[in-house]
């Protein structure tokens, strides 16, 4: 039988169950969106908590099928929102719960990890960078607009927006302009037609490490709100916010840790047109940093990556002789 790895992620959004082979080999990924009423913002925690478990429910069929003829050896779960004590939120708790009940009941190995490790993880997968110890990340969701020093299983954080975050501001002009929450991909179609002037200002504070967005989302929420500006420019005005924004964390990033290359990757960077404005404002900045986008479809939020963090923990385990099934 094939010796797999189980992966489980229930972030603010979406919910994820993964099976990976232990040569890296994705078996099968089920994503599933948290359903949010037209023109809301979001979910409350104890809202999600609930169709978190609804939705696992839902996927146990496809689940148990996707195991035949396979041996689970690990299962992981992202237990919080980053690898911090301070780092909490109840979203995660329907994760780990089914996770170290499934790991009780096979008598395996449970490895908790954290969402922001996931993404990290995943965005690596069959990347130059896969293997590499030590380089920038910048994690870009509707939670996170983190800057990190990643040097082996440390991930330093180097800076932040320090109000809104980057999928957040997408979002909110994304639902103001009429779109379906999240509003990622729609408000990026809508950009493509656009044409963006930079008339929304970057925010930068701390050495250009940090940044703000909240200024920029009442300026942009104020040319919805009068009609001045036609939808797709707007959609184009904060997507070339967001590249020129990153673009100036990435090179305060450089210049703080001497590092040349970069991981970018959450749900924002899954963008199409980001990736290529960013890259674009690089290139004018002259900056020698290199930059790593992860698969599209493992920049959103999944569960291969913490899959995969459960496969490293048994070959780490492996390659130190420390038997991982005690008993």
């Amino acid at each position: 039988m094939k010796q797999v790895a189980l992966g489980l992620d229930t972030s603010n959004y979406r919910t994820s169950l993964a099976v990976i082979s232990l040569d890296g080999k994705i078996l099968f990924q089920s994503r599933e969106l948290l359903p949010v009423a037209r023109g809301e913002r979001g979910l409350r925690q104890s809202d999600a908590v609930y169709l978190h478990l609804k939705q696992l429910k839902a996927m146990d069929i496809p689940f148990r099928n996707a195991l035949k003829d396979c041996q689970p050896v690990v299962v992981s779960a992202s237990c919080a929102p980053r690898g911090r004590s301070d780092s909490y939120m109840p979203v995660f708790e329907a994760g780990e719960t089914a996770g170290r009940m499934m790991a009780s009941a096979l008598q395996i190995p449970f490895v908790p990890s954290d969402h922001q490790h996931g993404h990290l993880r995943a965005a690596l997968f069959r990347t130059s960078l896969e293997g590499c110890s030590q380089f920038l990340g910048l994690h870009l969701s509707g939670g996170t607009t983190d800057l990190l020093h990643i040097q082996g299983e440390r991930v330093e954080p180097l800076g932040s927006s320090l109000d809104l975050h980057a999928g957040q501001l997408v979002d909110r002009i994304g639902v103001a302009l009429g779109l379906d929450f999240p509003a990622g991909p729609a408000l990026e179609r809508l950009a493509e037609g656009g044409v963006s002037s930079g008339a929304l200002g970057c925010s930068m504070d701390r050495g250009d490490t940090c940044c703000h967005f909240s200024g920029a989302e009442t300026k942009a929420l104020g040319w919805v709100q009068r009609a001045e500006k036609k939808p797709e420019d707007i959609a184009r005005e904060i997507y070339d916010l967001l590249a020129r924004t990153i673009s100036r964390m990435l090179i305060a990033g450089e210049k703080a840790t001497g590092e040349k290359q970069a991981l970018v990757c959450g749900g924002v960077a899954s963008s199409p047109l980001f990736r290529r404005m960013l890259q674009e404002r690089m290139r004018k900045t002259r900056s020698s940093l290199r930059l790593t986008f992860g698969d599209p479809e493992l920049s959103g939020d999944n569960a291969v990556g913490i899959a995969l963090i459960g496969v490293d923990y048994l070959k780490q385990k492996r390659e130190r002789c420390i038997d991982p099934f005690p008993g």
